[in-house]
This record gives C-alpha cells, sequence and structure tokens, in this order.
C-alpha cells in the first residue's frame, strides 16, 4: 500500500513538472553556456539538470497547487498539458519543489558572480510569483505573458552571464527574439483556457482583451521574433524560418469567439511538437556556429 501510494505521488509530480516543457528551459541554459565556453564540466551537467527537472517542477508544481479551483473546470486539465492534482499531494508537491531546488540553487549561486546570481534571482522570483498567492502575476494582464517569457529566457541569460559572454547586438537580437517568442507562446498558450479561467476568476491577457485579440497579439510577436532573427547574418538567420510555422499555426484561430476558444487546444498541441522540431533546428544551428 505505501509503495503504491510512493508511485501514485511521484506520477503526480512527473505530471506536474510538464515533461514536454522540460527542453524548453534546460537546453537555453545548455546552448548558451555550451556556445560560449565549448566545456563541457560540472557547472553545465549540474546548471543542465537543474533547469531540467527541479525548476519545473517549482514552476508548474507552484501552479498546480494554487490553480486547483480553476484546473477542476479545465477539461485539458489532468494530462501532459497540465496536472490536476489531488488535494492530498499539495503539501508534498510544494516540499519536493522546495527539497529539490535548494541544493541546485545554492551551487549555482555559489560558483557565480553577483551579476548572474542576480539573473538567477529574477529567474526564480518569476517562477515563484507566477501562481504564488498574493503576488499572483498570473492574474495581471500582461505581467502574465513577460512573467512566462521570463521562465524560458532567464535560463539562457543566466547560462551567457554565469561564464562572462559578451552581449554583442547580435546576441540581444536573439535574447529579444526569444523573449518575443515566450510573450506569443503564452499568450497563445491561455485562449484555451479562457472560459476556464473567467468561470474560476482568473484574469489574463486572454481573459481581458478575448480569444481573437490574443491570437492576433500572439501573431504579431511571432512574426517580429522571426524579423528580429533576419538582422543578426548567417547561420543564424536562418532560425528566422522556424518562427513561420508559429505564426501559421494560430492564424486558423484569427478570429475565434470567447465561448469557442477551447477549440485553440489544436493550435496548442502543434505548438509543442514544433518545440522539438525548433529545438532540433536550432541545435544544428548551433553546432554550424560553433564550427564556424
Amino acid at each position: 500500500m505505501t509503495a503504491l501510494r510512493s508511485t501514485t505521488v511521484l506520477k503526480s509530480l512527473f505530471v506536474s513538472s510538464r515533461p514536454l516543457s522540460w527542453v524548453n528551459t534546460a537546453f537555453p541554459f545548455a546552448a548558451a553556456y555550451f556556445v560560449t565556453t565549448r566545456e563541457i564540466d560540472l557547472l553545465l551537467v549540474l546548471g543542465t539538470i537543474y533547469f531540467l527537472i527541479p525548476y519545473n517542477l517549482a514552476m508548474y508544481g507552484i501552479n498546480d497547487v494554487f490553480d486547483y479551483e480553476s484546473d477542476l473546470r479545465n477539461p485539458r486539465k489532468g494530462g501532459v498539458e497540465g496536472a490536476l492534482l489531488d488535494p492530498r499531494v499539495h503539501r508534498t508537491t510544494l516540499v519536493a519543489a522546495v527539497a529539490t531546488n535548494i541544493p541546485f540553487l545554492a551551487y549555482l549561486f555559489a560558483v557565480g558572480s553577483p551579476l548572474s546570481s542576480l539573473v538567477l534571482a529574477v529567474s526564480v522570483f518569476a517562477v515563484i510569483a507566477y501562481s504564488a498567492p498574493r503576488l499572483r502575476f498570473k492574474e495581471r494582464p500582461f505581467i502574465d505573458s513577460l512573467t512566462s517569457s521570463t521562465h524560458f529566457v532567464s535560463p539562457a541569460v543566466f547560462g551567457l552571464v554565469v561564464v562572462g559572454a559578451a552581449f554583442t547586438p547580435q546576441l540581444v537580437a536573439i535574447l529579444v527574439a526569444f523573449f518575443l517568442w515566450g510573450i506569443a507562446s503564452h499568450a497563445f498558450g491561455a485562449v484555451q483556457d479562457v472560459v476556464a479561467d473567467r468561470e474560476g476568476g482568473i484574469a489574463s491577457t486572454a481573459t481581458v482583451i478575448g480569444a481573437r485579440a490574443t491570437v492576433r497579439l500572439a501573431f504579431v510577436a511571432y512574426v517580429l521574433a522571426g524579423i528580429l532573427l533576419l538582422t543578426i547574418g548567417l547561420p543564424g538567420a536562418i532560425a528566422a524560418v522556424l518562427a513561420l510555422p508559429y505564426a501559421l499555426s494560430v492564424l486558423p484561430f484569427w478570429s475565434i469567439p470567447d465561448a469557442d476558444a477551447g477549440s485553440a487546444n489544436r493550435g496548442w498541441k502543434r505548438f509543442l511538437w514544433f518545440n522539438f522540431v525548433s529545438g532540433f533546428v536550432v541545435t544544428m544551428l548551433l553546432i554550424a556556429w560553433v564550427l564556424l
């Protein structure tokens, strides 16, 4: 019975950490670090592990605990797109998030510089502030998308700063494009939850300006990200093509009414698969960048 219960808890923690999204935070850190240093060392390994699992468990686990009431009204919750956590594991989830984060954070703060520590502190604060009571940045329209994008861009910034990378105009353009991609992805992801969020009393960019306007905001942000990447020269400019499938994926929902917002889940599922394809292409481009 105890073993069965432990298995159930571990499964809940696994689903709550959103395994399909692990790569979205671990890869930016690892890529930024490795392209700068061209070395595989302890900091790279431990940093990648941290941004792969503990970071995501904290980010999504806190969200699943404090969004439980609205998640009950959300038909897509209860799988890889988001756990519907049994209240009996809420405390365990929060304890697990703290217990898995603290050792890694202690190491990353200890080996870093004052600037890298500041970046890491901002990153962790954004993770907590997004869902935690009182702060609840996810309920502050537009700040919600900015905070969510910070979740994904800050690991890359930390990876660059901790090894003293030079922030050239091209590198800044890449980071800004990545940030625009994060804003667009969060905004579009919130469209499918408009009805459930409103019923649960959760404000967001999508619930405030509506599904139709949010889709159009996401489309513009994706296009701007692609245009910005065109300015960085080869081979990086090839990555601009990656913005195209994301932009095209949201187009079918250009005029979506709020009442039918849940149908945007089709586009969101494509988005999850696009991330794996984009990750592969970006990896190839980084290898080319290193070789050149």
